[in-house]
């Protein structure tokens, strides 16, 4: 899965609206203070609008102001509500007709890339946009292979990753348990 450019920089001018707590922002200045692209800024602006995040009004103190909650919004309703379903693989529509791949069944690596799938939707599902942006939190695989919500700046050991010695790898062909 690829975050686009645009997901990237709508994201930005969305924490900027959070930070802002209600008030009108003008484009201008969201793009200014968060490092996108004017040009950009507007057309990401109006798919916003489109998605229900925001709210646009014109004029000289026109803007944009949040709609969406921030602490109740996760990361994935606004990834998705950008540039739709989170995907790492194409089986579901790279056969000849444009529907599952004609090896899908046979495939060996296809529950390896769903599973990919069911990780990333379940890790953006679990973070809000208030939690990354007014509580500088974000996920990390813990050992009960969970997310847990951390902040590096008061929890710097627990954001640290999972040295290798303290991550257990179950195989359930065998029903082995290694080191990974």
């Amino acid at each position: 899965m690829d975050v686009s450019k645009k997901t990237d920089y709508a994201i930005r001018m969305i924490a900027e609206l959070v930070e802002q707590e209600g008030a009108v922002v003008s484009v201008r200045t969201a793009a200014e203070k968060r490092g996108v692209p004017y040009s950009f800024a507007r057309s990401i602006q109006r798919d916003l609008a489109h998605a229900g995040i925001i709210e646009s009004a014109r004029g000289s103190r026109g803007g944009m102001r949040l709609l969406i909650d921030p602490k109740t919004t996760t990361l994935r309703s606004v990834v998705e509500a950008l540039q739709g379903p989170i995907k790492v693989t194409i089986c579901d529509h790279s056969g000849p007709d444009g529907g599952f791949c004609p090896f899908a069944d046979d495939c060996h690596f296809r529950p390896v890339w769903c599973e990919a799938e069911n990780i990333l939707r379940h890790y953006f599902e679990s973070m809000t946009i208030d939690d990354v942006v007014n509580h500088h939190r974000y996920p990390v695989l813990s050992k009960g292979n969970d997310f847990e919500l951390v902040n590096p700046r008061e929890e710097p050991a627990k954001a640290e990753r999972l040295e290798e010695s303290d991550v257990t790898v179950e195989l359930t062909s065998d029903e082995e348990t290694s080191r990974a």
